[in-house]
């Protein structure tokens, strides 16, 4: 094996002599093809200075160098942190025959050697080395040229040109020489590369390190939320982040980055607070970039209604964690407080990295949050804080005229009677309701009514048109015409009774017999497609006042299906009612206060008021609470009670009108009036137990 050393600062020099002498060459070529290399050195350099991802360089620096040195291929090798040799990029090495497996082991046993050896620059001729399997080696019928990419003394990576040997010593010297400084343009990129990387990972730990001193400043939730999602989005580098704190059943959104106030019902939180349960359920990440195939279905659907309404093009769910103790450090044993949501809308993918950024976010976000819900929920924290500010020495008076105070609030709180009312929201509609269904399938194609307007009885109120069933309809319609023309041309033969013999007689009679049969099946299969047409025009059945929203703009053109709701009729000169939503927790009070009512020969009253009309109130009789509970949604399991009201009272009436309402539930104590939820709180989920 030769081997042959050039010093990095040596003048550029780059002679490809060829075997024939110089004054055999036309001059013009060899003028042109330095003038190539010259330009391929240009690029390279060029190349160096910009700030491309690691392959990219390789792809383009590795190109070039063999183009300029007219080599048959060429590779660059890189070693990872265990030691082992990799390929990092290659140019037609595929083509170039290394021989069997023992001989490629040869040669990968060479770019070993050679790297242990610091990367000295290298001549390998072919079929160089002990001929033994297990040592270093060319195995090759080219000649190997090999120099290293250097970054403060330390071997990055390995570049290796297979070159013809036909060249002679002077030649393969240029070669070296040519691949020793452009490796030296090489070294300058990957110095670059790194001092771009320290450069990028400092001003990281910077925003890190403001980061949590942000996030930790205070132990208020609405503070800490809304400081994770504007501070922790400039750390991740994310477009926009999202917060929200709850359980996989009660997640809702308290921060959104760049926004002050937030509109609950706009349709993209509600996506997103879904999509975030599902994510807190299943207590993972879920990292999305335009593939969701392995997603299970629920999750997928959730997403991309989601994605639809955010535009978003890559999004992260992260679980928030509390921190973990010394006997549960796996966030499988520890319940979510909450979830992440980040949203990128320039980047189409999650880089290993930025996860990495993404879950260290949340792991000190969630340690922040969890201190935060857990120093608010200490009890009398005000009053502790006051206790706190006393000094000990010299305010015993003070102290002592606290205790009292306390002392008195809580006898207040348990001796003083006060109003129990039970809190429901709900809507104003009439007590007769009429959904208006589709009898058939088809497509809307002319709605002669409008919000508001009055109907009566058998007045149309949409048409609708069924392309299958005039197809139907004109089949048979000609297939009846053609049966009548052959039923005729049968009976005109019939009347030349002489012209026929018997048996022909016979035959045509029984053709006409059954073409008489086949056309009254057929008037009755028109007989029933026309009432089935019929049904293509839906009519009311009693009056009423058509209560839907924009009703013509939302069915015009539309296909519907058999049963599916077209509009909605009121009859609003009956009874109006309420129908409120009662949380589920608070049936038991609500049954017993009727139950205390009727007893009483009273009936339970309600005291509600209108959206429409905030500052007046008025009152309402309860005639039914449903025993049974449904989910809605966001509300969780509700039940329904049924209010009647006065409508003579009422300054309008309008359907569907939002209302706010108190059931009286008589009197209890002032301390369960004010603390009921966090006394039933502890009466389910502490005294159960003992």
């Amino acid at each position: 094996m030769s081997r042959v050393t050039c010093p990095p600062n040596a003048e550029p020099h780059f002679s490809p002599a060829p075997t024939a002498r110089e004054g055999d060459v036309d001059a013009h070529l060899v003028r042109e093809t330095r003038d190539q290399i010259r330009a391929l050195v240009a690029e390279i350099e060029a190349l160096a200075q910009q700030d491309l991802p690691l392959e990219d360089f390789y792809a383009g620096f590795l190109a070039r160098i063999v183009t300029a040195l007219a080599g048959v291929g060429g590779a660059v090798w890189t070693k990872s942190t265990d030691g082992q040799l990799s390929l990092a990029y290659q140019v037609n090495l595929p083509e170039i025959d290394l021989g069997p497996r023992p001989e490629a082991a040869r040669h990968q046993l060479l770019i070993d050697k050679i790297w242990q050896a610091a990367g000295q620059p290298q001549l390998v001729p072919p079929h160089a080395g002990s001929n033994a399997p297990a040592q270093a080696g060319n195995p090759t019928d080219l000649l190997l040229v090999l120099a290293p990419l250097v970054v403060e003394q330390q071997t990055i990576a390995l570049v290796e040109i297979f070159q013809r040997p036909g060249g002679g010593p002077t030649t393969q010297r240029g070669y070296l020489r040519f691949l020793v400084q452009m490796c030296a343009l090489g070294s300058d990129y990957l110095k670059n590369r790194r001092l771009r990387q320290f450069q990028d990972r400092a001003s990281l730990w910077e925003q890190f390190e403001a980061f949590l001193s942000a996030v930790h400043r205070k132990l208020d939730l609405r503070y800490t939320a809304y400081t994770l999602a504007n501070e922790g989005r400039r750390v991740m580098g994310a477009d926009r982040v999202s917060v929200l704190l709850g359980t996989s059943r009660s997640a809702q959104v308290n921060a959104v980055s760049g926004l002050d106030t937030l509109d609950r019902r706009a349709a993209e939180l509600r996506a997103m607070q879904r999509l975030a349960r599902i994510a807190l359920a299943a207590h993972q990440p879920v990292w999305f970039a335009g593939d969701s195939s392995q997603l299970p279905p629920q999750m997928d659907d959730a997403l991309h209604n989601f994605v639809d309404l955010s535009q978003a093009r890559a999004v992260g769910v992260i679980p928030l964690f509390p921190p973990a103790d010394d006997s549960s450090d796996k966030d499988a044993q520890r319940r979510p407080l909450g979830a992440l949501v980040v949203e990128r809308f320039a980047e189409g993918h999650w880089s290993e990295a930025a996860r990495q950024r993404v879950l260290a976010v949340a792991e000190h976000g969630g340690a922040a949050l969890a201190n935060a819900r857990e120093h608010q929920a200490i009890f009398l924290l005000p009053l502790w804080k006051a206790l706190g500010g006393l000094a000990w020495l010299g305010k015993i008076p003070k102290l002592l005229l606290m205790l009292a105070v306390v002392a008195t609030v809580i006898a207040g709180l348990v001796l003083v009677p006060g109003d129990f009312e039970l809190a429901a929201r709900g809507k104003l509609q009439p007590a007769v309701r009429r959904d208006i269904f589709a009898s058939i399938d088809g497509v809307v194609v002319d709605v002669p009514v409008a919000h508001a307007q009055t109907v009566a009885p058998g007045q149309i109120l949409a048409k609708l048109r069924n392309s299958d069933l005039e197809l139907e309809i004109a089949t048979l319609l000609g297939r009846k015409t053609t049966l009548e023309e052959q039923l005729s041309s049968l009976q005109r033969a019939l009347l030349n009774e002489s012209q026929l013999s018997l048996e022909q007689q016979n035959r045509i009679a029984g053709e006409t017999l059954e073409l008489r049969q086949t056309l009254e099946s057929i008037d009755r299969q028109i007989a029933l497609y026309v009432q089935k047409e019929a049904q293509l025009v839906v009519r009311s059945g009693q009056a009423g006042q058509v209560v839907s929203w924009q009703v013509r703009e939302l069915l015009l053109g539309r296909p519907v299906q058999r049963g599916q709701v077209l509009m909605t009729l009121v009859d609003p000169a009956g009874d109006w009612q309420l129908e409120l939503k009662l949380p589920e927790k608070r049936l038991g009070h609500a049954l017993a206060a009727q139950q205390a009512a009727s007893q009483a020969g009273q009936p339970l009253l309600v005291t509600f008021q209108l959206s429409t009309h905030p500052g007046q109130q008025f009152t309402g009789q309860v005639i039914e609470v449903e025993r049974r509970a449904e989910t809605q949604g966001e509300e969780g399991n509700v039940v329904l009670v049924r209010v009647a009201i006065d409508k003579a009272a009422l300054p309008e009436l309008h359907s569907e009108t939002t209302v706010t309402a108190k059931l009286h539930c008589g009197q209890r104590p002032l301390g369960y009036v004010l603390f009921q939820d966090a006394i039933e709180a502890v009466q389910s989920k502490v005294l159960f137990w003992f």
